[in-house]
C-alpha cells in the first residue's frame, strides 16, 4: 500500500520547508533509513529520511521550491501502483482546508481581539521557548530519550539539546539558539504531544514562572496595521540572521549540518569557503578539500595585529583512491573451502607451550653432520606424525553417518605463495626420517611457490600443520584444513624466563595450538595428542628411537 509522505516540522518554528535537493528520483528504490531529500527550514538545511520502503512513485514538491508543513511531499509504494487516488484526494484536502481557513477567518479576528484584551504579559526579549518537534511526517507525540544538556549549561545554536524517540526512531535534536538552558519542561523517559513545552532557553537569572504563564506575541498587536505586520517578520528575521546563522559580507551561507559540524571541528571560517552544493551550498567535500590562504588579508593582519590568534589546525587532506583486482582462481578456491570449513565443522582450540631447549641442542648436533639441514619445523611434523599413531582419533575424518579412521599419516604443510596458499602433502611421515622429511618439504614448498606441484601432491592429508614462527608470531589459530579433523599451529621460539627446578632461569619455549573438529576429536582427546606432541619435542631423541 502507498504511503504519502508529508513536508516534515523539522523545527518548533518551522511553518514552511525548501528541498535543497532531492537524493532520491522517481523510479527508485528507497530503504528505510535512506535519505530521501535535503529540506531548508527557517533554521538550517537537514537531511529528511524515509521511514518507509518502497519505490519513491511521485515528488511533490522540485528541487528549490518551498511548501508549507504537511504538503504532499512525495509518494512511496510498490513499483507501477495506482496514485491517483492519492493525488486527487490530496489536492481535495487542501482545497477543503483553504475554504475551512477562510471560513474560520471572521471568528479568528474575533478570539484575537478577545485575547489581546485578555494577555497580560509577553515572553520577554532574548527568551525562547523550545517546543517538542515534530520530527517525522505521522508523529503525534515523542519521548524525551535522553538531556544531554542540564538546567544552567550554556547552549550554543547546534548543540544537541536531547535524543527524542519519536514513533520511527530515536532523534538527536539540536537547538537553534544560544543561551542558558533555564528549564526542562519534559524529563527523560516522559512523553508529550508535539508543542508542548520541552524546555526554555535565555539569559541567566531570567524568571522561568513569569515566561512559562506568559502568552507569546504572535504578531497579534499589530494587526491594526498592515504594514506592522510585514515589517515584524522582516526585523525578527534580520535579528535571528545575524545573531544564529553564518553570515559572509551580510549575506547568509547556506551549509549542510555536517559541513557546518566538521568545519567546527577543523576551525575552519565558513566563509572563506566556496561551496559546490546547489545554489553555491557547502557540503562535506568542500570543507574536507578547504585549504587556507597563504597569505592572510592585509585588513584582517592589521585589525588582528593587537589579539594575537591561535594558529589554525592544519590537518592533511588528499584524494581518496581505491582499485578493484579480479581475484585469482587459487582465491576462490581457498574462500570457498574455509568458509565451507569454519561454517560446516565445529572448532574449538587448543593451546600448550613447548620447552624447546633440548630440540635446539639437538638440531644443533643433527645439523653438524654432512649434508644434513634439519629445522624446527621438521622436527614438529616428525612430532605430529608419531603422535598420530598413538592418538588415531585425531587422524580422522567425519562422514556424516560414518567417521574414517586413517591408519596411515599423510601430513599437509601450509606454504605460503604469491597469490594465497597451497598445502603440499608429506605422504606416509610416519615411516620418514627427520632428513627425509626435511629434503621432502624443501622441494614440495619449493614447487609449489614455482607452481610446479601436480594435484595428486596436494590432494590426501589427513592432518596440517601451519607455522608461522618464522615471521615472529608467536601464538595463533588455524581453520581446519577439511576432509582433516585436526590442524596445529606453530608459533615462534621465544627466550623468556621459565622455572626450573624452583628455580628461574632463561629458556626458549614455543607455543602450539590445535584446532579440531567437535564431531570426531573430543577435548580430552585433543589434550592426550598435545602432550604426546610436546613430550617428543621436548625429548627429541625419543623420535630416533
Amino acid at each position: 500500500m502507498a504511503e504519502v509522505i508529508n513536508m516534515p516540522r523539522l523545527s518548533d518554528t518551522m511553518e514552511e520547508g525548501t528541498v535543497a535537493k532531492w537524493l532520491k528520483n522517481v523510479g527508485d528504490k528507497v530503504e528505510e533509513g535512506d535519505i530521501l531529500a535535503e529540506i531548508e527550514t527557517d533554521k538550517a538545511t537537514m537531511e529528511f529520511e524515509s521511514f518507509y520502503e518502497g519505490t519513491l512513485l511521485h515528488i511533490g514538491i522540485a528541487e528549490g521550491d518551498g511548501a508549507p508543513v504537511d504538503s504532499l511531499l512525495a509518494i512511496l509504494g510498490e513499483e507501477g501502483e495506482d496514485i491517483s487516488s492519492l493525488l486527487n484526494g490530496g489536492n481535495a484536502n487542501a482545497a477543503e482546508e483553504e475554504s475551512a481557513d477562510e471560513a474560520s477567518e471572521p471568528e479568528s479576528d474575533s478570539s484575537e481581539s478577545s485575547d489581546d484584551t485578555t494577555a497580560s504579559a509577553e515572553v520577554p526579549e532574548g527568551v525562547e521557548i523550545v517546543k517538542m518537534p515534530r520530527l517525522s511526517d505521522t508523529m503525534e507525540e515523542g519521548t524525551v530519550a535522553a538531556w544531554l544538556k542540564n538546567v544552567g549549561d550554556t547552549v550554543e545554536e547546534g548543540d544537541i539539546l536531547a535524543e527524542i524517540e519519536t514513533d520511527k526512531a530515536t532523534m538527536e535534536f539540536e537547538s537553534f539558539y544560544s543561551g542558558v538552558l533555564l528549564y526542562i519542561g519534559i524529563k527523560e523517559g516522559e512523553s508529550s504531544p508535539v508543542d508542548a513545552v520541552l524546555a526554555v532557553i535565555g539569559p541567566e537569572g531570567t524568571d522561568v514562572d513569569a515566561v512559562l504563564n506568559a502568552k507569546p506575541s504572535s504578531g497579534k498587536k499589530e494587526s491594526s496595521s498592515s504594514e506592522a505586520k510585514k515589517e515584524a517578520p522582516k526585523k525578527e528575521e534580520a535579528k535571528e540572521s545575524a545573531a544564529s546563522k553564518p553570515v559572509a559580507d551580510g549575506q547568509r551561507i547556506f551549509v549542510s549540518p555536517l559541513a557546518k559540524k566538521i568545519a567546527k571541528e577543523k576551525g575552519i571560517d565558513l566563509s572563506n569557503v566556496s561551496g559546490s552544493g546547489d545554489n553555491g551550498r557547502i557540503v562535506k567535500k568542500d570543507v574536507e578539500s578547504y585549504k587556507p590562504a597563504a597569505v592572510a588579508q592585509a585588513p584582517k593582519a592589521a585589525s588582528q595585529a593587537a589579539a594575537p590568534a591561535s594558529a589554525p589546525v592544519i590537518l592533511p587532506v588528499g584524494e581518496e583512491s581505491s582499485e578493484e583486482v579480479k581475484n585469482s582462481q587459487m582465491r576462490k578456491t581457498i574462500a570457498k573451502r574455509l568458509s565451507e570449513s569454519k561454517f560446516t565443522a565445529p572448532h574449538y582450540y587448543l593451546t600448550i607451550e613447548v620447552d624447546m631447549g633440548n630440540a635446539m641442542a639437538s638440531r644443533k648436533q643433527i645439523n653438524e653432520l654432512p649434508d644434513t639441514k634439519v629445522s624446527f619445523n621438521d622436527m614438529v611434523v616428525k612430532a605430529c606424525a608419531m603422535a598420530l599413531k598413538k592418538h588415531p582419533q585425531v587422524n580422522t575424518t567425519w562422514n556424516g553417518d560414518t567417521t574414517r579412521y586413517n591408519h596411515h599419516v599423510h601430513v599437509g604443510v601450509a606454504v605460503a605463495v604469491d597469490e594465497g596458499l597451497v598445502v603440499p602433502v608429506v605422504k606416509f611421515t610416519e615411516q620418514l626420517s627427520l632428513t627425509q622429511i626435511g629434503s621432502a618439504v624443501k622441494d614440495l614448498a619449493g614447487r609449489a611457490r614455482n607452481k610446479k606441484l601436480t594435484p595428486a601432491e596436494m590432494d590426501g592429508s589427513t592432518f596440517t600443520v601451519s607455522n608461522l614462527g618464522m615471521f615472529g608470531i608467536t601464538e595463533f589459530t588455524s581453520i581446519i584444513n577439511q576432509p582433516n579433523s585436526a590442524i596445529l599451529s606453530v608459533g615462534a621460539i621465544v627466550q623468556k624466563p621459565v622455572v626450573k627446578d624452583g628455580q628461574i632461569v632463561v629458556g626458549n619455549t614455543m607455543k602450539v595450538t590445535l584446532a579440531c573438529d567437535h564431531r570426531t576429536v573430543d577435548g580430552a582427546t585433543g589434550a592426550q595428542f598435545l602432550l604426546t606432541l610436546r613430550a617428543y619435542l621436548e625429548n627429541p631423541v625419543t623420535m630416533l628411537a
